[in-house]
């Protein structure tokens, strides 16, 4: 008895629509309507605000929709527990990913995971540009970076650092900037933006750069920083081994900004399939 109602609680205060709620739990509106009324009189408080346009959560029912929350979520951990112990993933997974990190980093993992699990298939697209999830019809998206989409859930999956370098050969006809003021003097190698980001005085701040390349591609502009052509400011993805082999070094390592976070985001699905969870899961096991 002290469970009924709750479900039907939480999805309409997530969806703040009893008809939406509804729809997403398959039973009537009318159904949902007398259990959550059944629920305020056992409780003998009002949980919602009803006008003919809108349904919100009183003082009373905001804290109350924190615990059902709480313990509706331990419940489908542990069901899904359950059934991933159970059963085999199975079905598609569409995702989508940066170009160079999904060719870098995600695609050899996704071909690793969907090896361990034979009755997965998986359709990847790799872009530069943020696609809506819901109107494409994809499962999950690997975003780097700061998130501005609030309305997606998020996992994380790893950090990525931000370098600024140049090549040996270059710094030493043209010397090392020590100070932000002096990238004027320099030719910095631009990507998709006018300005680099840097950290100062414990306050973040983007420096406008000018350079004669501008490019759309990381591995262009790592080719030009090799070849001499200027400064470039990269992920780690990008520069990593070179930083490592001394083809390229680090400048300006003062004004670095803090690392970002590699994300999963997807769709808010409190019943997120057990082939989603389990490859989110993976890439954040394989990837931290």
């Amino acid at each position: 008895m002290q469970w009924e109602g709750i479900s039907e609680f939480v999805y309409v205060a997530e969806n703040e629509s009893f008809t939406q709620a509804s729809k997403t739990m398959a039973i009537s509106t009318a159904q949902v309507s007398r259990q959550i009324s059944a629920l305020e009189k056992r409780l003998n408080i009002k949980l919602f605000y009803r006008t003919t346009r809108k349904v919100s959560l009183t003082e009373e029912g905001r804290v109350f929709y924190q615990h059902c929350r709480s313990v509706l979520d331990g419940l489908e951990a542990a069901e899904r527990a359950i059934t991933n112990l159970q059963s085999k993933p199975q079905g598609k997974i569409k995702l989508s990913a940066p170009v160079t990190y999904g060719e870098q980093q995600i695609l050899p993992l996704v071909n690793n995971f969907i090896k361990k699990y034979s009755d997965v298939e998986v359709t990847a697209y790799l872009s530069n540009q943020q696609i809506d999830l819901v109107e494409e019809g994809y499962d999950l998206a690997i975003r780097l970076g700061k998130l501005s989409d609030s309305s997606m859930m998020a996992k994380k999956l790893s950090k990525r650092t931000n370098y600024v370098c140049a090549s040996p050969a270059y710094l030493n006809q043209h010397g090392i900037p020590h100070s932000l003021s002096e990238l004027s003097k320099h030719s910095c190698l631009l990507g998709t933006l006018d300005y680099w980001r840097f950290r100062e005085s414990d306050k973040e701040k983007s420096i406008r750069v000018t350079g004669r390349l501008r490019y759309n591609s990381g591995q262009g502009l790592v080719d030009a920083a090799l070849k001499g052509l200027g400064i470039v400011q990269l992920p780690d993805y990008y520069v990593e081994h070179y930083l490592q082999s001394g083809e390229l070094v680090t400048i300006l390592d003062n004004y670095q900004v803090p690392d970002e976070g590699i994300w999963a985001i997807y769709p808010q699905n409190r019943h997120l399939s057990p082939k989603i969870r389990l490859l989110v899961d993976y890439l954040a096991e394989q990837l931290l």
